[in-house]
């Protein structure tokens, strides 16, 4: 991990596209603007995925890092 805080985290393990992107869409709308959602996925599709997700939406993608056969993302809150 590089050091960054969080507010939230959420386990998207083993589950395939959609659902990580449906699922940290439903985290966020539960955040408030500014905080940092932490997701770990190992969809390989999801670096991707995330990109899209977060120009569509406007929420900033602070990291995308791999780390073994997981991905793990923060995600600052629009």
């Amino acid at each position: 991990m590089n050091g960054e805080t969080f507010d939230a985290e959420l386990d998207v393990r083993r589950l395939a596209c959609p659902l990580p992107i449906l699922r940290a869409k439903k985290s966020l709308a539960t955040m408030s603007a500014g905080q940092v959602l932490k997701i770990v996925a190992t969809d390989k599709g999801s670096p991707r995925d995330f990109v899209d997700f977060c120009s569509k939406t406007g929420n900033e993608l602070l990291s995308s890092t791999e780390q073994g056969d997981e991905f793990v993302f923060l995600i600052r809150r629009r």
